[in-house]
Parts: C-alpha cells; sequence; structure tokens
C-alpha cells in the first residue's frame, strides 16, 4: 500500500491510496467545505438513543452533471472536485456534509438533552472511474479497500473519543443515492449505535455461556448445510441467512474469529475480496444492471474492552424484491420493529446461486 496525505485548504484532510507509487507532483484538491458545519445530537427519551441534527445537509450535492460530479479528479479552478488528477486507486476525505464532526460545538438548548455530534464523517471513493462499480474492480483493488478501512479504522481510534467505526454503501437511486460515483463512507460515533450494540450485546451473551464466536458457528452452520451458500473459500464464506430480512439478503464473513478490519491477514483479506466481489457480481447477473443495496460492515468497538465474541462481516440489504417492485419499510418494520419477509431466503439464495460470477 502506497499512502499520500494532504490538507484541504479548508482544513478537511484527504488521503490517496495505491497499489503504485503515488507521484510526488499530486497536490491536495480545490473544492471547499460550507462555513455553517455544526451538527448537534438530541437525547430520545423514549428510544434511549440519540438523533443528530444538521440541516445544512439540505444543501449537499444531488444528481450532478456528469460535469460537476465533485468525486471525478480535476485541478481545473472553474470546475472544482474533491480529488486531484493524477494516478492513485482510493481517496478518503473528510465529508463536505457531516452529521458527525470533530468541530461541532454549543448545541442549542432544548429540554432534552443535547451535545455536541462529535464524531467523523469521511468519504471512500473507490475508483477514479464515474461509471465503475466495487463489485467490477480488481480483486487487489479490493483488497486494498479492506486495508483502507482498517487503516482509517485504526486513526480513528487514534483520536480517543471514538467508540464505533462503521463502513458503509449506500448504491442506486432506489436506497437514496444522490451522487452515482461509486463511493461509501465511514461513520465514527461517539457512542456505540444501537443496532451494532444489540448485535454485540447477543454475540457476548453467547461467548459468555459457550466460549466461542456465535457468527462463526452461525457460519459453520450454513456452511454444513449449503442451501443458502453463494461463495464458500479458505478464509471467507457468503451466504443468504436462514433470518434474512430481506429479499436477496447476503453476509460476508471471515470463517475464523476476526473482531476487526485491522486484524485482517492478508489470505484472510484476499478471500474476503473474492467473497465479497461473488456476491456483488451475483447481483448485478441477476438483475442485469446495477443492483441497489446498501452494505454495511460491523466491527468490534472502539471502548477499550476486549470483545472476544464479535466477528467482523458485512451485510447486504437489497431493496428489490421480484418484478422492480421495491421492499420499502412499511408498519411493522418502521414502528414495531419486526421485520416482514414476503420470500423464502432459501428461495432467494437458489437465484443467486444460479447466476454465474465471472471475475
Amino acid at each position: 500500500m502506497y499512502i499520500r496525505e494532504f490538507a484541504k485548504r479548508d482544513g478537511r484532510h484527504l488521503s490517496l491510496y495505491s497499489r503504485r507509487p503515488i507521484a510526488d507532483t499530486i497536490g491536495p484538491s480545490l473544492l471547499e467545505a460550507p462555513a455553517d458545519v455544526n451538527p448537534h445530537l438530541r437525547w430520545h427519551p423514549l428510544r434511549g438513543e440519540w438523533v443528530a441534527y444538521a440541516a445544512y445537509r439540505q444543501t449537499r450535492t444531488f444528481h450532478p452533471p456528469p460535469e460537476y460530479n465533485p468525486f471525478a479528479p480535476s485541478d481545473h479552478p472553474g470546475h472544482p472536485t474533491e480529488l486531484p488528477p493524477g494516478d492513485y486507486d482510493i481517496a478518503v476525505f473528510d465529508n463536505r456534509f457531516p452529521a458527525l464532526t470533530a468541530l461541532a460545538h454549543d448545541p442549542p438548548a432544548c429540554w432534552v438533552e443535547t451535545r455536541p455530534a462529535q464524531g467523523q464523517c469521511e468519504v471512500v471513493v473507490f475508483s477514479q472511474d464515474p461509471q465503475g462499480a466495487l463489485g467490477r474492480l480488481p480483486l487487489d483493488h479490493i483488497e486494498l479497500l479492506l486495508e483502507v478501512w482498517a487503516r482509517r479504522s485504526e486513526r480513528l481510534a487514534a483520536r480517543g473519543d471514538i467508540r464505533y467505526v462503521l463502513a458503509f454503501e449506500n448504491r442506486g437511486a432506489e436506497v437514496g443515492v444522490t451522487l452515482h460515483h461509486p463511493h461509501g463512507q465511514i461513520y465514527a460515533y461517539p457512542f456505540v449505535p444501537p443496532v451494532p450494540a444489540r448485535s454485540l450485546a447477543n454475540e457476548a451473551d453467547y461467548f459468555g455461556r459457550t466460549g466461542r464466536v456465535l457468527l462463526c458457528d452461525l457460519a459453520a452452520a450454513e456452511a454444513d448445510s449449503g442451501q443458502r451458500v453463494l461463495y464458500r473459500g479458505p478464509e471467507a464464506i457468503a451466504f443468504v441467512p436462514a433470518w434474512a430480512r430481506y429479499p436477496y439478503e447476503a453476509w460476508v464473513v471471515p470463517t475464523a474469529p476476526v473482531a476487526a478490519f485491522a486484524a485482517l491477514d492478508g489470505a484472510q483479506r484476499a478471500d474476503l475480496a473474492r467473497a465479497l466481489k461473488t456476491v456483488l457480481l451475483k447481483y448485478d447477473g441477476l438483475w442485469q444492471r446495477p443492483f441497489p443495496y446498501l452494505m454495511a460492515w460491523y466491527q468490534a468497538p472502539l471502548d477499550g474492552q476486549a470483545h472476544p465474541g464479535c466477528q467482523l462481516h458485512a451485510e447486504f440489504y437489497p431493496p428489490y424484491r421480484s418484478a422492480d417492485r421495491l421492499k420499502y419499510l412499511a408498519g411493522t418494520e418502521l414502528a414495531a420493529g419486526m421485520f416482514a419477509n414476503d420470500a423464502l431466503p432459501e428461495d432467494k439464495a437458489r437465484e443467486l446461486q444460479a447466476v454465474d460470477a465471472i471475475f
């Protein structure tokens, strides 16, 4: 891995990563952030969780024409973008419209508890190709991305005020994407958010009772069944889980205990990249055009505690059902938190299994 670091003129950071040396002639990009960035948190008394408020996000980029793509490399003062021209593979920079930032201060007064929305929101541009996709990247490029996620997680952990790092990608207008250049995001929270907190509690309970990693045992059970497996390699597995809440939901998991990106070794990264690419190619092959999804990577929190039961993994939530119908969250999902799936995981797994993932 080759890295170059820059400070933008507005104080935001930019990091470039590559499989090849990065030329010294590459400089920082030109686009600057708005001046009124100051998100805050308010406490939800009934749900027992924080809600972030960042009204300036309403002005963020929305389906720009190609000549105004902020993620396309440019050094033209008339068309400034986030990225400089040059030969590199992946770029990471501070989001111009963050829901969490180290600069947050002085939250507005309210009768519920408030606090500055301290944290970090980073954009991860997967490729310079605006028409590209994560699933079409070479395997060693995806391996580099896994290593980038590890480096970013370690850097954010070093701040001391971050408790959880979530890497994710939204793909497709169907899940609300407003900029289609292939990219993901990293959210670094000053607390462990509710969804991973609940999973972590169940993982800790299982480890305490059995001394084993829950997700490793679940992945082994899926491997033994084979009924819903999409990829099985020496270090990783991908499957439609028996407990899927979404049609075509898929999970990608290292087969040995690995708590975080930073704990992956080279062989694990390589096989995890192959498992990830297989799922993405099957999605697009099934859809015969770009398949919409939310991809979220879960790892151990940064609270200074040991989490031996935690397992690094990715979960894919595709909204697509069948005949171009989309699964939107409805009353039981939003109001009660109980998902109702109109499709059996076994049936959807068979559809994906029938698609050849041609690398």
